[in-house]
């Protein structure tokens, strides 16, 4: 990774900063440190960062609102939230206010480089679908609307494709159920209708429905594809 890449880490914790400054300055990021939202806010105007890591309990402002503000203010950069493992509540309202993903306290290293890096990968791919995505065995051709896995072709019913189609459009991403439902069904609906399609997609293109590769389950969040190397 070019040291090139700036971090801003957001977080009033001093051994929380101390640790992802050492983690990844391991990596070759360069980073910058903010205790509250006082002082990140000024750190994002007079040194733009690359990509923001954000703790929902800031001093001076929750995070949920400093985030709102630089959302509503056209900051673009990718924002990944710092949060309780506990708190399901507030990793959803932060995603739905324009968070690109999340880690729990306490983290991997390993885990969190590798969500920097999707969401950094996502920041800097142009505009569009690709025409073919693939993943491991699963190819989903976004033009011709064809799924396969392992080469044979597997048929979805229209909604099974809609919620496909979501997760590859954003694949290494989160997405809450809400998200989900309102773009495949247009207005509030029960969650189990989605758990239900959900559970047919894994019917289909895992070879261990109870042990899902692609489609994982973000426990009281929503749905990840995972992007297999």
């Amino acid at each position: 990774m070019s040291s090139t890449v700036k971090v801003l880490i957001v977080d009033d914790e001093p051994p929380i900063r101390r640790l992802l400054r050492v983690g990844l300055g391991t990596e070759g990021y360069a980073i910058s440190e903010a205790g509250n939202a006082k002082d990140a806010i000024e750190q994002v105007k007079l040194d733009r960062p690359d990509l923001i890591l954000l703790d929902l309990g800031l001093p001076d402002m929750p995070g949920h609102d400093l985030l709102r503000r630089w959302r509503e203010e056209h900051v673009d950069l990718p924002i990944l939230i710092l949060s309780s493992r506990t708190d399901e509540a507030g990793i959803v309202k932060a995603l739905e206010l324009g968070a690109d993903d999340y880690v729990t306290k306490p983290f991997g290293m390993k885990e969190l480089v590798a969500r920097i890096r999707v969401a950094l990968r996502h920041k800097l791919q142009e505009q569009g679908e690709k025409p073919v995505f693939q993943t491991g065995e699963l190819s989903v051709d976004l033009v011709k609307r064809i799924v396969t896995l392992a080469g044979k072709e597997i048929k979805l019913s229209p909604k099974e494709y809609d919620i496909l189609r979501l997760l590859v459009q954003h694949a290494g991403k989160v997405l809450t159920h809400q998200y989900l439902l309102n773009q495949v069904w247009g207005a509030s609906t029960d969650v189990q209708y989605l758990r239900v399609y959900v559970r047919q997609l894994r019917q289909k293109l895992e070879r261990m429905p109870d042990q899902p590769q692609y489609i994982t389950t973000e426990t009281g969040v929503g749905y990840r594809l995972r992007e297999i190397e």
